[in-house]
């Protein structure tokens, strides 16, 4: 395996679980939407509001074409990532892919215990937010499914149980070990 690649709705743990698994892997991490933000010079919220959802998406494709392309790297993908194919096709060129999931209740409890989430991240439709959150999953469940090679329910679980999980299900996959 050449690199680990984390999706799911926002708020489901990918940054978290991808600095803790590359931690134990001896790899490194990168949040794929801090690098994107990092790159356009301001938020995404800003890009957004500037430039619009699809010169966003494009940025965003071309950061995780090069990011999976990378050896030893955990990336959390930001949870839009996953629609376009180009995306998909290059998670799962050169690594494995996991898919971590919430009930749209916990991704809203979490969103709204995140301050920096109102301020960095858009909105991307016009409805109350569990409504959003609710609509969205419906709209991506197949492609987030069509994309990993599993999925990991991150209910009620601590950070540390999830990164056993991850590798446990690597390992009974035979897709890595901590030396992979």
């Amino acid at each position: 395996m050449m690199n680990l690649v984390l999706i799911g709705y926002r708020a489901t743990g990918k940054t978290t679980l991808a600095r803790l698994l590359a931690e134990r892997l001896g790899w490194e991490w990168i949040d794929a939407d801090v690098e994107i933000e990092q790159r356009a010079g301001k938020s995404i919220a800003q890009i957004f509001a500037d430039q619009g959802e699809a010169a966003f998406r494009d940025l965003e494709a071309g950061v995780i074409a090069e990011l999976c392309h990378r050896p030893k790297l955990v990336v959390a993908a930001g949870g839009g990532a996953p629609l376009r194919e180009e995306s998909r096709r290059a998670m799962r060129r050169d690594g494995k892919v996991v898919w971590l999931t919430a009930k749209p209740e916990t991704i809203l409890a979490r969103m709204s215990g995140d301050a920096t989430t109102a301020g960095r991240r858009p909105n991307l439709t016009n409805m109350p937010p569990l409504e959003e959150i609710v609509q969205l999953l419906g709209r991506r469940e197949s492609i987030y499914r069509e994309t990993a090679h599993f999925s990991v329910d991150t209910e009620g679980k601590p950070p540390a149980q999830l990164v056993a999980e991850i590798l446990a299900h690597l390992d009974i996959l035979g897709l890595s070990g901590p030396t992979a």
